[in-house]
């Protein structure tokens, strides 16, 4: 395409310029005849006219008047050229004739003048030579342009298209820097609109579920109470009623029931727990917000098993740098463990403070406590006959926050477990330069007491 346009406008171009040139050359050959018509108009001897046709460049003939050099114009054309006033062009080998009638006397004299094809063409051919150069350096100029902006083009459409699989394959963390054609650039700010939107509402359906899941603990542990509350489910020892066998199956099934719907809550709650830390990240959550929304599940069933129960130090904004599951998963395990292995009406209390900058979240119950604490602590252990895995999700949490998990004696009187996570709204410690350099100072005065008092 570029091709063509450049043709279509420098061949015209070089037929214009070739054209300027004829037209150049004719006028010059009109002036040198104009000479030659001023001395014919004063004088018809032959030297004076060889002196001004030599004066005019030479290579004029003036037909009527014997003299200039040999004629190459034919008869037809001189009397052509004299039958008319106005002067004629006419072609001939090598070149052009002018031919101008001029009135001498009572006759008409016919001056012809030669413009060789040299001069008619006034370097036609470079000049054509340069016009296929500048039409050849446009169209490479144009291929080039033409490959930069084709290949933005296409470099930024390849991104979107692999930035698109990859958000289809489930990255949703996936983003492109907007480049290339204006369309192309609103088409990534378009595609990153769209990723983050996909990503928030992807965290909130699983926030939402492990929220659900939750809020699905606490009717599930009333029932496991009340399921520990019945009778007996054993049927190998003694002999008993058909009546009495079919109420202790149904004992038994309501148990084995409420322990897969358990087991599933906890996969459910530990997968959504997973699939949110690996789409947000780290993240942060406000600890206070946390503790009052799990308490208000919690103190309902407290309620129902007379349990007395507070909450301390939970009226504030306290950030930490754990996802808002993650946090929650792990108090409701904690919280969870109070209600599971302690007798109803036993008390408990959840608190919240701030401590050399750390965050602590204590939860005390008045129960018998906890034997062992290191070995509850282990993964898979627990003194209580579980798994163990209450204590171990809240020590993932703390670590991931580069806290700590402890485990004491409440004033309650039963067990305290106390995460420990950092406080990012806490001033860093100062070291101080000159630790070093009063401990040394010190160290030879208490040498000197030392001497004395020996």
């Amino acid at each position: 395409m570029t091709t063509v346009v450049a043709l279509a406008f420098l061949i015209p171009l070089g037929i214009a310029i070739q054209r300027d040139n004829r037209e150049d050359a004719l006028s010059e050959a009109a002036r040198r005849s104009g000479i030659v018509a001023g001395a014919l108009a004063v004088t018809t001897e032959a030297e004076r006219l060889d002196t001004a046709i030599q004066a005019a460049g030479g290579d004029i003939h003036v037909h009527g008047v014997e003299a200039g050099a040999k004629s190459r114009a034919a008869g037809v054309d001189i009397e052509r050229a004299s039958a008319g006033d106005q002067p004629i062009v006419v072609d001939v080998d090598g070149g052009a004739l002018r031919l101008e009638p001029v009135k001498v006397g009572n006759r008409i004299a016919v001056i012809e003048v030669f413009v060789a094809d040299k001069a008619l063409a006034g370097g036609s051919e470079q000049t054509w030579l340069l016009l296929f150069g500048i039409a050849l350096a446009l169209v490479v100029v144009t291929v080039i342009v033409v490959d930069r902006i084709a290949g933005r083009a296409v470099g930024a459409a390849r991104t979107l298209a692999n930035a698109a699989v990859g958000l289809g394959d489930g990255d949703l963390t996936t983003r492109v820097r907007p480049s290339g054609p204006r369309e192309l650039a609103e088409a990534g700010l378009a595609f990153n609109r769209m990723a983050e939107r996909l990503s928030v509402t992807r965290t909130d359906e699983f926030e939402l579920v492990a929220d659900l899941s939750h809020r699905l603990r606490t009717p599930l542990t009333v029932l496991r109470l009340d399921a520990d509350a019945l009778d007996s489910d054993d049927t190998s020892i003694g002999s008993f009623s058909e009546a009495e066998l079919d109420r202790r199956r149904t004992i038994r099934r309501i148990r084995q029931a409420i322990v897969t719907l358990e087991g599933e809550i906890d996969v459910l709650i530990k997968t959504t727990r997973k699939t949110i830390s690996q789409d947000v990240g780290p993240g942060s959550c406000d600890a206070s917000e946390v503790v009052r929304e799990r308490m208000v599940f919690w103190s309902q069933l407290a309620d129902d098993q007379n349990r007395p129960h507070r909450v301390v130090g939970a009226h504030t904004r306290i950030q930490v740098p754990v996802p808002r599951a993650e946090l929650a998963a792990a108090i409701d395990a904690i919280i969870g463990n109070v209600f599971r292995y302690t007798p109803q009406s036993t008390a408990f209390e959840v608190a919240i403070s701030r401590r050399d900058g750390y965050v602590a979240v204590r939860v005390d119950d008045a129960g018998s406590g906890i034997a062992n604490p290191e070995r509850a602590l282990r993964r898979g252990a627990s003194d209580r006959g579980s798994t163990g895995l209450g204590l171990d999700i809240a020590k993932r949490v703390t670590l991931q926050a580069n806290g700590s998990v402890s485990i004491d004696r409440a004033q309650l009187g039963g067990a305290s477990v106390v995460m420990l996570l950092r406080d990012p709204d806490a001033p860093e410690k100062q070291v101080s330069r000159f630790g070093l350099v009063g401990r040394l100072a010190r160290e030879p005065a208490a040498r000197r007491r030392q001497k004395r008092g020996e």
